[in-house]
């Protein structure tokens, strides 16, 4: 009797339980389950998104990152060891002492001996100087463009290019004097004949240079000459013809080029000679060049040229002269201030 009554008591509990279990477990877990499956739809959802790969073209090993890494420069190139001191031997390590500063001649005389016949055995080799510039502008971060001139060195030197100029003038006189100077061909109304039958052709010749008084019959070719058309401004037009065709045909041609990353910063490397020649001739030709690029500078405080090595190849021996034996420092303030008034008067008109 009393076992039925527990086992009754036992059966009816246990249905209860099973009765009041699937309400109790759809209420607390509903929220779960449903947020489980939010979450993998959201996964399904992303799976469909079609991801865009971009193709880049082959990039060399050596060039990989490198548009990263020129961002990321900011440390100045300009070279200055004015900081570091001064070595008491002949021999020291350059990367923690101050670079000797030799003079035009004793550099020449340097390259000289390195070139040697019992050494590199090149006794007539190329002597560059490369030049360093600082291109600030007169207006502050503005900065001057690439820019190229031609100069007549003192002392001739052979180098390992032809020139061919066509010099445009009259009379006798000039043509002679012009042929006599270098120049390839000259003459006046015949040679423009000649130009527009197709003789002889403007693309033959790196120079095309005048005298004022044959400039009038140059109007029917000018369409065919185009920006070689001879100007004061280009330097091409001049009464003093025979200089004008020596200085194309033996002058120095060079192009300063401003750095890719900084542009602060211009470089040019211009051939002044050979080791054949007397070092003093050598030293002549740097100092007219550092004039002539001089005067090309700014009118502003500062320097303009900041650095002048001399190289000869074969050899890689950078050896580096001062300058400013030849070329002053900095302008002098009456010439800022000169330029300052003029450029006021120019923004005035």
């Amino acid at each position: 009797m009393a076992g039925t009554l527990f086992r009754s008591l036992f059966m009816n509990t246990l249905t209860l339980c099973r009765t009041n279990t699937p309400s109790l477990k759809s209420f607390h877990t509903a929220p779960v389950y449903y947020a489980a499956r939010k979450g993998t739809r959201a996964k399904a959802r992303a799976k469909k998104v079609k991801v865009e790969v971009t193709k880049v073209g082959f990039v060399p090993h050596n060039q990989r990152g490198r548009e990263g890494k020129q961002n990321k420069l900011s440390k100045s190139r300009f070279v200055d060891d004015e900081y570091k001191q001064i070595s008491q031997d002949d021999v020291f390590p350059m990367k923690y002492y101050r670079w000797v500063t030799y003079s035009a001649e004793e550099a020449v005389k340097l390259h000289q001996e390195t070139h040697h016949p019992t050494m590199y055995n090149v006794p007539d080799a190329l002597v560059f100087a490369e030049i360093h510039l600082n291109m600030a502008a007169v207006k502050k971060n503005r900065y001057l463009d690439n820019f190229a001139r031609l100069t007549l060195l003192p002392h001739f030197f052979p180098r390992d290019e032809e020139r061919s100029i066509l010099a445009f003038c009259k009379g006798q006189d000039l043509i002679r004097e012009a042929i006599d100077a270098g120049a390839t061909t000259a003459g006046g109304t015949e040679v423009v004949k000649k130009i527009q039958e197709g003789e002889i052709k403007l693309s033959d010749y790196d120079y095309i240079i005048a005298h004022p008084s044959v400039i009038t019959d140059l109007v029917p070719i000018r369409g065919l000459l185009k920006r070689r058309f001879p100007t004061v401004r280009n330097g091409t037009l001049d009464p003093n013809l025979g200089d004008l065709v020596k200085k194309f045909a033996a002058g120095v041609q060079y192009k300063v080029m401003k750095d890719e990353n900084q542009e602060s910063l211009g470089t040019v490397s211009i051939p002044v000679g050979r080791l054949n020649m007397n070092a003093k001739q050598v030293a002549e030709n740097i100092a007219a060049l550092l004039v002539d690029l001089q005067a090309a500078r700014p009118k502003r405080e500062g320097y303009f040229i900041t650095r002048c090595v001399l190289t000869s190849p074969p050899t890689t021996e950078k050896l580096k002269i001062d300058p400013f034996v030849y070329v002053e420092r900095e302008l002098a303030k009456e010439v800022q201030e000169d330029s300052d008034d003029e450029e006021e008067a120019v923004a005035r008109g």
